[in-house]
C-alpha cells in the first residue's frame, strides 16, 4: 500500500497543554492513533518537528517514499517560503490541515504560504480534520 506522509510543525507537541480551548485536550499520541485508524490500509509516516528545516528535510523524503502528504505547518503557513518551495518539489497530493478555525483568528494567520501548492485546505474542524485529509488522499493514490 502506499505510503501517506503526516507532518506536524511547531509546537504541535504540546497538544493537550498548549490552549486546550483552542487546540482540544488531545495529545499529539492521540492524533497520531487517530491518523493511523484513518488510514488503513494504506500505512502513514507521522511526524512532528519544532524546526523548519527538518520539515522540508521529511518533505524531500517523501519525493522518494509517499504517495501523498498531509501536513499541518503550524507557525511556519504563515511564514515559511521554504516550507512551500520543498512542496512543489512533491508531485503528489498535498492536504493542508489546521486545527483551529484560522479565518477567526488573528490577522496575520489568515495568509498561508502552504495553500499555494495544497490541493486542499482543511480548518476548524479539530482533529478530525486530520481525519478527512487522509481519507481524501487514500481515494487519490
Amino acid at each position: 500500500m502506499p505510503l501517506i506522509h503526516v507532518l506536524n510543525g511547531p509546537n504541535l507537541n504540546l497538544l493537550g497543554m498548549r490552549q486546550p480551548e483552542i487546540y482540544g485536550r488531545e495529545t499529539l499520541a492521540d492524533l497520531e492513533a487517530l491518523c493511523r485508524e484513518a488510514a488503513r490500509p494504506h500505512d502513514i509516516r507521522f511526524l512532528q518537528s519544532n524546526w523548519e528545516g527538518q520539515i522540508v528535510d521529511w518533505i524531500h523524503e517523501a519525493r522518494q517514499e509517499a504517495a501523498a502528504i498531509v501536513i499541518n505547518p503550524a507557525a511556519l503557513t504563515h511564514t515559511s517560503v521554504a516550507v512551500l518551495d520543498a512542496l512543489n518539489a512533491f508531485d503528489g497530493p498535498v492536504i493542508e490541515v489546521h486545527i483551529s478555525q484560522v479565518h477567526k483568528r488573528e490577522a496575520f494567520r489568515h495568509h498561508s504560504y502552504v495553500s499555494h501548492r495544497a490541493d486542499g485546505v482543511i480548518a476548524g474542524l479539530g482533529l478530525g480534520g486530520y481525519v478527512a485529509a487522509i481519507r481524501h488522499v487514500a481515494g487519490l493514490i
